[in-house]
């Protein structure tokens, strides 16, 4: 069992710890240690079948489960509603505990039940997905969509503890391993972990490809959390992808063409690379090697970008830009970020166009 130790230099009382125990037992000794009123598992259909049982195994304490529906389309102050209501039925209280089992959506939302419920009682998260595991669940950002806008709605709050078992990984299909390896590039673009040759060598994303790049990217993540707990500044460098991926991830939200986080990142981060080329002197032949690893991962498809004009009025939602002037991450080179930089909205139409422009290259 390996732990990585997270703290906030800002607030000390902030500290927890990042376990890396498949067994579970970790997570098991810490219930057991810290004598919760009550506990409650969040979970949707599908960690309810494929994880609730391996975690019931190990469990010493008695839980109360709380079921929501699986996706980003229910990520919404209604669903927080439900959980809160099911809270306030089964008298919980502010020496109670949230047990965050899933992805993404569970660990945001869940930790925004549980920190904003009487004025917060404490959660750990369990990730059951890549995205979660390397991404979603370090940093103590939590929240929910908001008129369709992304984490809209929303508050830092660190847990008391992360348990990653790679294990669960096994249990996801190959869409959702593939959308969550889409991070893992993420931080090795803006990392100096000198991994990128190892990267490309994967063609196919399978756990055991992924596995051995998930402690390493787990700890550039807490790295750069811990240095900047409120986004203030480097932690800006993991929005890298995100500005025009939100954007498209948002904007098919409820569509037919539903693209997952990962999916949406890797098309912005071609983009960016692309804005990169241009604005902070990302070398050509770098530009097309990542442009032409993730569209050999991802596949390629121009169809979603169909209305760019209501792509724009989405970024200009985004909650790192400055009044409407929309910010980007951008990169220099390998493992060299570049923040706050923002561009015209001529540019950012010319990155979509480059994007589109792939299928006839």
């Amino acid at each position: 069992m390996r732990k990585i130790e997270a703290s906030n230099s800002f607030q000390q009382k902030d500290e927890y710890t990042i376990f890396f125990d498949n067994s579970l037992i970790e997570f098991n000794d810490f219930v057991s240690r810290a004598n919760y009123s009550s506990v409650f598992i969040l979970v949707d259909e599908n960690t309810k079948e494929h994880c609730l049982p391996v975690l019931d195994e190990q469990m010493s304490t008695s839980f109360q489960v709380i079921e929501i529906k699986a996706g980003e389309k229910n990520k919404s102050i209604q669903t927080c509603t439900q959980v809160w209501s099911t809270l306030l039925e089964n008298y919980a209280d502010r020496k109670s505990l949230m047990v965050n089992l899933g992805g993404g959506v569970i660990g945001d939302m869940g930790g925004f039940c549980a920190a904003t419920y009487k004025r917060g009682f404490d959660f750990v998260q369990i990730p059951t997905t890549l995205l979660a595991q390397v991404d979603a669940s370090i940093g103590g950002k939590l929240g929910v969509d908001f008129k369709g806008y992304k984490n809209n709605i929303g508050l830092f709050k660190n847990p008391q503890a992360v348990f990653v078992n790679t294990n669960f990984l096994k249990t996801l299909p190959t869409k959702e391993l593939r959308s969550g390896f889409a991070e893992l590039i993420k931080h090795e673009l803006i990392s100096k972990n000198g991994q990128w040759d190892a990267y490309q060598q994967i063609e196919e994303v399978t756990v055991d490809a992924v596995v051995p790049f998930i402690e390493d990217s787990i700890a550039l993540k807490n790295e750069v959390v811990t240095s900047d707990p409120m986004e203030q500044g480097l932690r800006k460098i993991l929005n890298f992808g995100h500005t025009i991926g939100h954007a498209l991830e948002t904007y098919h939200l409820d569509s037919e063409k539903h693209l997952l986080h990962g999916e949406a990142i890797a098309i912005g981060m071609i983009c960016e690379c692309y804005l990169s080329h241009k604005l902070t002197e990302l070398p050509p032949y770098i530009l097309e090697e990542i442009t032409i690893y993730l569209t050999t991962l991802f596949g390629h498809h121009p169809n979603l970008m169909q209305d760019k004009e209501q792509l724009l009025k989405i970024m200009q939602q985004d909650k790192k830009n400055n009044g409407t002037a929309i910010n980007f991450t951008l990169l220099k080179n390998i493992g060299q970020p570049i923040l706050n930089q923002e561009t015209t909205h001529k540019l950012i139409l010319e990155s979509l166009d480059y994007y589109n422009s792939l299928s006839k290259s």
